[in-house]
């Protein structure tokens, strides 16, 4: 005989689905608030630390000073926050892209963003296991955040290879060191390349890893440059989509599964950016929505960081800093070359 539930126990059942999340939520959530508001001082604000690189240090500080004293009932919402938090800040970011950026771009923008992001991904991968010894996820992971946006780009990725979380905050720490070097550089270099404000603003966009990154570069410049480069990094972000397709693909194949491994969440990012390219939302609701996703994909970081020991990157050696650093130089020199070319 089947069991006949009492409409009131049915009734409270989400709730008590809910609860045990609380604990790990409301500690990840904490600490991607803070990642906002520490972001904001003048100090880090100068540096240009986004929100999410504070939050995964708060993140690593918290799991490494606690350790094993952290309750076990945090890990039920920490693993919801590193998942699906994840995915629908990932999701959200598509409200900062539209298909008029990509247009604006012209083809030898979208041309320059494609052999970027390309050239990037297969060198990252072949000569992180190649030459640095490093694992697949790794040298993925490394190669992701160089080659497409940054932090959002290795936390999508991850969300696909299902890496382990210290090498995520290796591979974010690798675009965070070269990503603020880049702020400092490339303005300094600019007399001297050649380029006037328009390709130098392609250069920036293809080149530089973080979205605030580029502004900070392209603000020192002009704001010609600064919103050229813009338009161009959002074009290069919007190559997740397809990145992601492939990994699911070749995920499936690696696993011996007959049917690909869809990333559903990368639909949906690309699912808001048709919204956002042929629907206009009103300017404050938008701005919320912004700093949401800002908060989603912060609190995503700080559980990844919770997650992870100083050990295991100690583990890892200096090794992904040596590739990140390949591709920074491959970035710098053959970015240019391709934007002297084709610009």
């Amino acid at each position: 005989m089947h069991e006949v539930v009492p409409r009131h126990r049915s009734r409270w059942r989400p709730l008590q689905t809910l609860v045990p999340l609380l604990p790990g939520l409301a500690l990840a959530i904490a600490l991607g608030l803070a990642g906002l508001a520490l972001a904001e001082l003048p100090l880090l604000a100068r540096w240009q630390l986004s929100a999410l690189t504070v939050a995964i240090v708060l993140g690593l500080l918290v799991g490494n000073i606690a350790g094993d004293r952290l309750p076990s009932r945090l890990a039920p919402g920490m693993h919801v926050a590193q998942r699906t938090l994840l995915r629908a800040g990932v999701v959200l970011y598509g409200l900062r892209i539209s298909f008029q950026d990509v247009m604006a771009i012209g083809v030898a923008g979208l041309v320059v963003d494609v052999v970027v992001v390309v050239s990037v991904l297969v060198l990252g991968t072949w000569a992180g296991r190649r030459w640095f010894g490093l694992d697949r996820d790794t040298a993925l992971l490394t190669a992701a955040g160089s080659a497409i946006c940054g932090a959002a780009a290795v936390l999508a990725v991850e969300r696909v290879i299902r890496a382990d979380p210290s090498k995520v905050a290796v591979a974010v720490a690798t675009v965070v060191l070269f990503g603020t070097l880049d702020i400092f550089l490339y303005p300094a270099l600019y007399p001297y390349l050649g380029l006037d404000a328009d390709a130098f603003g392609l250069f920036t966009g293809a080149t530089v890893h973080e979205v605030a990154q580029v502004v900070a570069v392209g603000s020192a410049v002009s704001p010609e440059t600064a919103d050229a480069a813009v338009i161009v990094k959002l074009t290069r972000v919007l190559m997740l989509v397809p990145v992601l397709f492939v990994l699911g693909w070749h995920e499936s194949r690696r696993g011996g599964e007959r049917a690909m491994v869809v990333p559903w969440f990368a639909l949906g990012f690309l699912a808001v950016v048709v919204l956002n390219s042929f629907v206009t939302l009103p300017e404050g609701f938008r701005s919320a929505l912004l700093l949401l996703d800002t908060l989603l994909l912060a609190t995503a970081m700080a559980a990844l960081g919770v997650a992870t020991r100083f050990a295991k990157l100690r583990a890892l050696g200096p090794r992904p800093l040596l590739l990140a650093a390949m591709l920074f130089v491959w970035l710098l020199g053959g970015g240019y070359l391709l934007v002297r070319f084709l610009a």
